[in-house]
């Protein structure tokens, strides 16, 4: 298992399980481990999900799919838990969500 620290100081947790569906449902993120835990811990952008989780972005100039912004999604579940959701890359962050912090 894998420990990433959010911006607010919350340690999300990265089980093997989780990152395997991961690495399954988006087969470019496979080598993608530092900078999934890069960008919990040091985001662009972080923004509200729809379900309370949070969406944390980072510009990466250069991915397996060219110059992406690649997004986390993880919950805290309090001062001294969370964990990781899901990871993705994307063209840029949702327009639509409300941003909770920004670099």
């Amino acid at each position: 298992m894998l420990i990433a620290y959010s911006k607010s100081g919350i340690p999300i947790r990265i089980t093997r399980e989780r990152w395997s569906h991961i690495a399954n449902r988006h087969p470019e993120m496979e080598n993608q481990k530092e900078k999934v835990l890069e960008t919990i811990a040091e985001p662009d952008l972080i923004q509200a999900g729809d379900f309370g989780e949070r969406l944390a972005s980072r510009l990466y100039p250069r991915t397996p799919l060219t110059r992406k912004y690649l997004t986390v999604a993880y919950r805290e579940i309090g001062s001294e838990d969370g964990f990781l959701i899901t990871a993705y890359f994307a063209k840029a962050p949702s327009q639509r969500r409300k941003v909770i912090w920004k670099r």
